[in-house]
This record gives C-alpha cells, structure tokens and sequence, in this order.
C-alpha cells in the first residue's frame, strides 16, 4: 500500500500499470508456466503498492482479472502487428514498453519545465499552437 508521504505521480503509476499488462503479454506469449506465475504475482505486488486502503478480496480479484485481460489483449494484437509486419512478438512487446516509458519520461520533462518551456514539443518541431518553434 502507498503511504501518504508517496510522492510519485499519477503518471508514473500509470506508466507501471502499464508494463504490468505488456508483461503479463510477453508471459502469455511465452507460454511459459514460471513466467506466468511471475506475471501473476507482479500484478498483485504492483496492486497492492498503488493503493491507499486495502481492496476487499473481491476488488483485488477484479483488479487482477482486468491486468490480466489487458495483458490478453496486448497479447492478441502484438501476435497480429507481428505477423502483419514481420517482426517478432517480442521486438513488438519490447516496442511497446519502451513506449511506455517514453511516454512517462516525456511527461516529467514537461512537468519540470519552466513557464517558458511549456507546451514546445522538440527543438526543430513545431510547438502545440502550430507555430514553428526555434
């Protein structure tokens, strides 16, 4: 459970939850039987870390149950981006948990920016009014 001195961001939690479900992917993809109790076991550490109360026995059933579909469901469509560009499941998993932290990571840029920094995308890229930024 969090305690109330946690400091982290809704997005760095989110970003968790996230490598959670591509890793109960790369799990079932596996087909592995000690990946997939890894898996399990990951998505009720993690569930446990990111509350603030205790779930009821059902709620962290439900919680699980829906990483799980999650992770079910990345499978199912790393399975087909794979096969439709030719790739590996894993070179796809591996694409899609580093975006994941891609994302989380440009997300804390951004937050940490000064006033003068906010809404500019990248050097050479247009800022988010459309105009060209320096």
């Amino acid at each position: 459970m969090t305690d109330a001195n946690d400091t982290r961001r809704p997005e760095q939690d989110a970003a968790r939850l996230g490598l959670v479900v591509v890793g109960e992917a790369a799990a079932l993809q596996s087909g592995d039987e000690a990946a997939m109790d890894a898996s399990e076991a990951n998505i009720r550490e993690t569930i446990d870390e990111l509350v603030d109360v205790p779930l009821t026995d059902r709620q962290e059933e439900v919680v699980e149950r829906l990483a799980q579909a999650g992770g079910t469901l990345t499978a199912g469509l790393s399975g087909a981006l794979a096969a439709r560009t030719g790739n590996s499941v894993d070179d796809v998993l591996e694409g899609a948990a580093r975006s994941i932290v891609w994302q989380e990571r440009l997300t804390e840029q951004r937050e940490d920016a000064g006033p003068q920094d906010r809404g500019r995308q990248d050097a050479g890229r247009d800022d988010q009014d459309g105009r060209p930024s320096a």
